[in-house]
């Protein structure tokens, strides 16, 4: 075979035997010679392309903290999701149902289908709500008495009415709702964000966990967790109470010049017996950088005394029962404002009843909880937006589940409800000021728009610039996402 019939048929054009083909409106044909000489040209800048994108690599995999340029145009820069754990009721929040007051007492209705609970029995009966529900701002949106402050900031709200999860279980919503799957070992929301899009701050750590002092939750810390992406992707865990890092200060008698040649000596000693495989050796080394970056650029962000008073009474900090939360709001929003990429505040702790896990008395319950976080909530919102960070800055309110329209007890307690219930969004490209999506008249199933765990994943991905398709991490042969399947963009609100 002739070099002219080998080079046609790699090119698939029609080729005989001793001369090149003519294609209609071709150039003059080129001989071999030149053919080759082009041809190697072309190989040559491929070689030098492969080059430069391997150093690329390298750099990145040097400093995988790295921020990254996003897929799409990005509304937003930071989230904070401020977690109800346990599971607000919807319908004694954002979802009234004027039916299930008229129901109180009697059997669920056939016509409503079934559900599946952990603890109602089948004779249970429906119960209604004390709350009463007020029509707030230019939108005109129904929000409970529970939330009197946050109902102020409703036309910075879009509502989402109809959310579902897949698990009636604390653990497994709690895992669903971080991650996307019903079970440990995956990364949860903060993780992929950080490996999507790197870090802003190289003096915080860019994905933080406050959780409540009153104790850990079923699922644990592996809800928070990096699963199955390098160690360098994991949270930070904030301590509960007034100071949430210890040891911000350098002790009187050390430098922070003293501190960073001890450091510095510490890291050769460490990196001269590194193994580049060992992620969680890289990611302590890492969190040692960081460490003695908040000693030495950032003590001020934990300090609350340089806030102004009327700053410090919006949160209700100060005065109880906001006292705590209201710090833990205001120091996320510190931790936004330098750079921090994803912050998780945590309402409910502990025993079920200091959660929103409300099987014995709904009243007693949320009007305690509510009473702790919605001063707070609202005061963090119109924080933010007289600073002029709610644009770049997407906050999402929501627990693991909702609760149910059928009585658990004759004290008036609901059972975990994962088939509708409310969550909302603000800032960071939301469109607020509407609810979207509804349950039943009763509450029990989502009806209208339905809205999974996995599209809220989807659209804060979208509107933090990441495609769900190509945000992906190679895992025992399959390229893992957040999603898991396939989310949806709630169109409505973006």
């Amino acid at each position: 075979m002739s070099g002219d019939t080998a080079v046609g048929q790699v090119f698939n054009l029609p080729v005989h035997q001793g001369q090149v083909a003519n294609l209609p409106h071709a150039k003059p044909t080129r001989t071999r010679r030149e053919f080759v000489r082009e041809a190697c040209c072309g190989f040559s800048g491929l070689a030098l392309a492969s080059l430069l994108h391997d150093e690329q690599l390298r750099a990145a995999s040097s400093n995988p903290l790295a921020a990254k340029r996003p897929h799409l145009p990005a509304k937003a820069k930071s989230i904070i999701f401020l977690f109800m754990a346990g599971g607000p009721s919807h319908v004694e929040t954002f979802d009234p149902k004027p039916l299930l007051n008229k129901l109180n007492g009697q059997r669920r209705p056939e016509e409503f289908g079934e559900a599946k609970y952990q603890f109602v029995h089948e004779d249970a009966r429906l119960l209604g709500t004390k709350r009463t529900f007020r029509k707030y701002g230019e939108s005109g949106i129904e929000v409970s008495d529970l939330f009197p402050h946050t109902a102020t900031c409703i036309d910075d709200i879009a509502v989402l009415r109809s959310c579902h999860g897949d698990s009636v279980v604390h653990s497994a919503a709690q895992y669903e709702l971080f991650s996307g799957r019903v079970v440990p070992g995956f990364p949860s929301m903060g993780s992929w964000l950080l490996y999507g899009l790197g870090a802003e701050s190289q003096s915080l750590p860019s994905y933080v966990v406050m959780p409540d002092p009153k104790g850990a939750l079923e699922a644990g810390q592996p809800m928070y967790a990096h699963g199955i992406l390098p160690a360098v992707y994991q949270p930070t865990m904030f301590r509960p109470g007034d100071r949430p890092v210890l040891n911000l200060d350098l002790p009187k008698h050390v430098t922070a010049q003293q501190r960073r040649r001890t450091l510095q000596f510490l890291r050769s000693l460490n990196e001269s017996t590194l193994d580049p495989a060992d992620e969680e050796f890289s990611a302590r080394i890492n969190a040692y950088d960081v460490a003695f970056r908040m000693q030495t650029e950032a003590p001020e962000v934990f300090d609350l005394s340089r806030e102004p008073q009327e700053t410090l009474d919006l949160y209700g900090i100060g005065s109880e029962p906001t006292n705590d939360y209201g710090r833990r709001c205001l120091f996320a929003r510190k931790l936004v404002e330098n750079g921090v990429r994803f912050t998780c505040v945590v309402s409910g702790g502990g025993p079920g009843n200091m959660q929103w896990d409300a099987h014995g008395d709904i009243e007693e319950n949320h009007l305690r909880k509510a009473a702790e976080t919605d001063r707070p909530v609202a005061g963090l919102l119109k924080d933010l937006k007289r600073r002029g960070l709610l644009d770049s800055t997407l906050v999402l309110w929501g627990g693991e589940f909702g609760r149910s329209p059928d009585a658990q007890s004759p004290t008036g307690g609901r059972d975990h409800h994962n088939l509708g219930f409310s969550m909302w969004m603000a800032g960071g490209g939301i469109r607020g000021g509407q609810a979207v999506g509804a349950t039943d008249a009763i509450g029990l199933k989502a009806v209208e728009k339905p809205c999974h765990f996995r599209d809220i994943h989807t659209t804060i991905l979208h509107q933090l610039g990441l495609d769900q398709h190509q945000l992906t991490y190679p895992h025992l042969g399959r390229d893992e996402r957040l999603t898991f399947l396939e989310g949806r963009v709630i169109e409505e609100i973006v």
